[in-house]
C-alpha cells in the first residue's frame, strides 16, 4: 500500500467513525456545547409531560384522601345508627 492509499484509507475510517458517532448522539439526544463537552438535549415535550404527571399525582392523592375520609364518615354514620336503634 503506497502512502497516498494509506492517507485515503485513514480519512475514510475517520469519516465513517465520525458519521456513526454523530448518528448515535442524535438518536440518544446528546449534543455538544461550545467547549465540545457532551450535553443531553431534552425533548421539548418533556417539561410539559413532567408537569402533567405532577398534576395527575396531586389529583390521585386528593382522590385517595377523599376515598379514605369518606369511608371513615360512613363508619361513623353506621355507629350512630346502631346507637339510635338501641
Amino acid at each position: 500500500m503506497n502512502p497516498f492509499e494509506m492517507v485515503v484509507a485513514i480519512i475514510v475510517v475517520v469519516t465513517v467513525g465520525k458519521v456513526l458517532s454523530t448518528r448515535y448522539r442524535a438518536q440518544n439526544g446528546i449534543s455538544e456545547d461550545e467547549d465540545g463537552n457532551a450535553v443531553v438535549v431534552q425533548d421539548p415535550d418533556s417539561g410539559r409531560l413532567k408537569e402533567e404527571v405532577k398534576y395527575l399525582k396531586e389529583r390521585v392523592a386528593v382522590l385517595e384522601k377523599i376515598a379514605t375520609d369518606d369511608r371513615g364518615a360512613r363508619e361513623l354514620e353506621n355507629e350512630i345508627e346502631k346507637l339510635r336503634d338501641r
